[in-house]
């Protein structure tokens, strides 16, 4: 029995631990060159909107995104998008240039849904394998 209360106490102490702390966010964060944001951070970047499969998505033009996070878009050849399950996309140019990609934060009806994470990418008239949602990371490639 006093086994039993130990091991109990010793999972409940790790358990805990683990916990995130008071005030923590544990919102998730996408990585862009050097720089991480929230979905707040990309709001404070400005909104534009562009639809996908009858839903109207909020988000921030790629090309904004990659500046404020001191890229040079016209430096860069090839931007690969990455989801949390690895899951890559490489953009070219004439993609990832224009004004309608947007990195999504919210739809014009609310936040993302569970299923597209806290933020993805939103390419118009692309097929859907361009469109990743749960984004994590953009690499820009010279």
């Amino acid at each position: 029995m006093k086994r039993f209360l130990l091991v109990t106490l010793l999972i409940a102490l790790a358990l805990t631990a683990c916990a995130p702390k008071a005030g923590e966010s544990t919102a998730s964060v996408l990585k862009v060159g050097d720089k991480t944001y929230t979905p707040d951070d990309l709001k404070t970047l400005g909104e534009s909107q562009a639809k996908f499969k009858d839903v109207t998505y909020v988000g921030v033009p790629l090309t904004t995104l990659l500046k404020d996070a001191g890229i040079d878009p016209t430096a860069v050849t090839i931007v690969k998008a990455v989801a949390s399950d690895g899951f890559t996309v490489n953009y070219e140019s004439a993609l990832f240039s224009r004004e309608d990609t947007l990195v999504a934060y919210a739809t014009v009806d609310g936040p993302l849904g569970e299923e597209d994470g806290s933020f993805r990418m939103v390419l118009p008239d692309q097929e859907g394998k361009m469109n990743p949602r749960q984004l994590v990371e953009i690499i820009a490639i010279p």
